[in-house]
């Protein structure tokens, strides 16, 4: 390991990379003690490759952050925060010392863990370990895609990820470096902060690893460094630079360095050092400034290496200016949908509206993405080995295949855990809307991204199949219950179960139209009657919930249904008309959207006639739409195995049964 020089590799009359490191440790160690929380160990540890990645290789330019030819910096190891907010400090981003002083502080741009639109230069929100280095793949497929439709003049830039020991634990680190090295991002370096410390100590309690053969073996290039001598780490960036292959750099660092008595220590992990033992470390980095005081020689360095890409950015712009795809390339990075999937979506509609087909709606989403891949380059779309099961590809699809980036349709393999990820990096690269195919009941594996989808705002679109006990034989396995309800719980997260093909395309629509809210559409594997065989004046589904079929004269009950229970309820209130009781029925496609309506709107919706609410899924959430007297028709257990309508039968969800639960609550 490299002994501490505090003149390392100084240019003359200028302060060393040591000395900008120790500008990262000082600010790191004094922010946590000032927030009484927070991780220095990390930022102190990677102070050096952080300096040498920022100073000699990263493109980026402050005054423009939005810059969509700048390198990508994601800090997988989310926890050591302080690490970027101290870079962003010291580069000349819009992030001042007075924001240092306020880490992790209620109201602080400076949160606890980087959270993307709080800061420019956070290009992802990163914390759950294992998201940020999956999200880093993402980007630099997008990069990648963006590079074969526009060329090197256009999209040429590195995406580098530092990654943590936790990062590499976590499952969905595989199925990242797997997909990764299967495509050949070789324009991806991730920087792993190897000093085998986790939280309950060394990493030798809980793994054995290689980590490098690992890698090697997933068909990345690998190298090991020591983390505090810049030469090594700038020449395995500069090497890394040139493969044709994806990047592994494990820089072996000491976590807390500096501090003399700490480092080393998972003491320094997660918690502040101590008033005592930071006194010790500005003696041991010979580092004799006040707290939050960076000297004038130093923080002018600094801010020279963030002035680096500013001429870089001025002549992309004008080679741009020059370009004849220019307004091409404008729309797409503007996520302006066009009008013509405006136009198409409605000429379809009008369509569905004349045929009434009788189509399962992952059938119907199909369909809808056809028009809207056919009118627009902007999505790209993919499943989870679930492709013709989904019906996520349409036809002119090409898919993306390793070093050929031309296409539209990635295999995302079985990796749901990635596949959410990876969406969510093309979102945040720009450019693209991703949306991409599991089974409903495989939003288990996906839902950590699916989370930070809502929290970061993203659109991104997860076509989710086979969406209740009408998956039939698979059994219980396979048949969602309680998803629904886990999905709705999530907020800003739109759920659509649509009935017919009417309502899945007005849930596309609505989703594309959302550009900070992702979408979850849950489809049917069976067949459902065209319910709306009228083109409405305005899209119903963008109401969240609507009266589908309205009482002849005051209500005596109301039918609340979804998706494939929609048909049920209707067929439900033609059996209690023909017994002279006056039922309405209200399909909700969308919670959420329904929530944001007036009370008024909702007051209209729902009447107040006693409510039976119909659903092939968990009761859990439907309480708030049935008010102090309603009735729940739907599963209260897991499913069964055999052909849907005998497993409807089975848990009692049948038109005889809503009929019954309205004559209860009528009588």
């Amino acid at each position: 390991m490299t002994k501490y020089e505090p003149n390392l590799h100084a240019a003359a009359g200028q302060p060393s990379l040591r000395e900008m490191a120790n500008a990262i440790r000082a600010l790191s160690m004094d922010a946590v003690e000032a927030a009484n929380s927070g991780h220095p160990g990390m930022p102190m540890g990677m102070a050096d490759v952080a300096t040498v990645l920022f100073t000699k290789f990263l493109k980026f330019d402050p005054s423009a952050p939005n810059w969509p030819d700048r390198d990508r910096f994601v800090l997988s190891a989310g926890h050591g925060s302080m690490l970027l907010y101290s870079l962003l400090y010291l580069t000349g981003y819009e992030v001042s010392i007075e924001d240092l002083k306020n880490f992790r502080q209620l109201g602080s741009k400076t949160a606890g863990h980087p959270e993307y639109h709080h800061v420019p230069g956070v290009e992802t929100t990163t914390g759950p370990l294992g998201q940020g280095i999956t999200t880093a793949v993402g980007m630099a497929l997008a990069e990648r895609m963006m590079n074969a439709r526009f060329g090197g003049a256009v999209s040429d830039h590195y995406t580098y990820a530092i990654a943590g020991d936790g990062c590499l634990m976590e499952g969905i680190s595989h199925e990242a470096i797997d997909l990764a090295g299967h495509l050949k991002l070789s324009k991806l370096i991730v920087l792993w902060d190897d000093n085998s410390i986790t939280i309950d100590g060394s990493t030798s309690l809980s793994t054995s690893t290689d980590q490098l053969k690992r890698f090697e073996a997933a068909g990345w290039s690998v190298a090991r460094v020591d983390g505090h001598n810049p030469a090594e780490v700038e020449a395995a960036i500069a090497s890394a630079q040139t493969s044709a292959k994806p990047s592994l750099i494990a820089c072996k660092t000491v976590i807390g360095y500096g501090a003399p008595n700490k480092q080393g220590s998972e003491k320094t992990h997660g918690a502040p050092l101590g008033k005592d033992e930071i006194a010790a470390a500005r003696i041991q980095l010979a580092w004799p400034y006040p707290a939050f005081e960076v000297p004038e020689h130093i923080l002018s360095a600094w801010r020279a290496a963030g002035a680096r890409g500013h001429a870089a950015r001025e002549a992309w712009e004008a080679g741009l200016a020059n370009k004849p795809e220019r307004q091409a390339l404008e729309e797409l990075l503007s996520g302006e949908v066009p009008q013509a999937v405006k136009d198409k979506l409605a000429a379809f509609k009008a369509e569905m509206a004349a045929q009434k087909p009788k189509l399962a709606t992952r059938k119907s989403s199909e369909m809808v993405l056809q028009v809207i891949n056919d009118a627009t380059g902007m999505t790209i779309g993919g499943s989870a080995d679930l492709t013709h099961s989904n019906y996520t590809i349409t036809k002119g699809m090409k898919s993306i295949a390793p070093g050929d980036y031309s296409g539209r349709y990635i295999h995302f393999g079985i990796r749901e855990h990635a596949m959410g990820a990876v969406m969510n990096g093309i979102a945040l690269h720009g450019g693209f809307i991703p949306y991409g195919g599991t089974f409903l009941v495989f939003s288990d594996y996906a839902r950590g991204a699916i989370r930070l989808s809502a929290l970061m705002g993203l659109r991104v679109l997860y076509v989710l199949t086979h969406d209740s006990i009408g998956v039939g034989e698979d059994g219980p396995t396979h048949q969602p219950i309680e998803h629904l309800a886990m999905l709705r719980a999530t907020p800003n997260l739109y759920v659509f179960r649509p009935a017919d093909a009417m309502e899945t395309a007005e849930a596309y629509e609505t989703a594309l139209a959302s550009r900070s809210t992702p979408s979850v559409f849950a489809l049917s594997r069976q067949n459902l009657a065209a319910l709306r065989h009228e083109v409405s004046g305005e899209n119903l589904t963008a109401r969240g919930a609507y009266v589908l079929r309205e009482a002849d004269g005051a209500r005596d009950v109301t039918l609340l249904a979804t998706g494939s229970e929609v048909e049920l309820a209707v067929n439900a209130a033609e059996k209690l008309k023909a017994e002279g009781i006056k039922a309405a029925v209200v399909s909700m496609p969308c919670w959420e959207l329904f929530e944001q309506q007036t009370p008024e709107y909702r007051a209209q919706v729902l009447g107040t006639a006693p409510r039976v609410a119909i659903e092939a899924a968990a009761r859990f959430g439907w309480d708030r739409w049935l008010g102090e007297r309603g009735a729940f028709i739907g599963m209260n257990g897991f499913g069964a195995s055999g052909p849907a309508p005998k497993v409807y039968e089975h848990f009692g969800i049948t038109v005889d049964a809503a009929v019954s639960a309205a004559k209860k609550l009528i009588s």
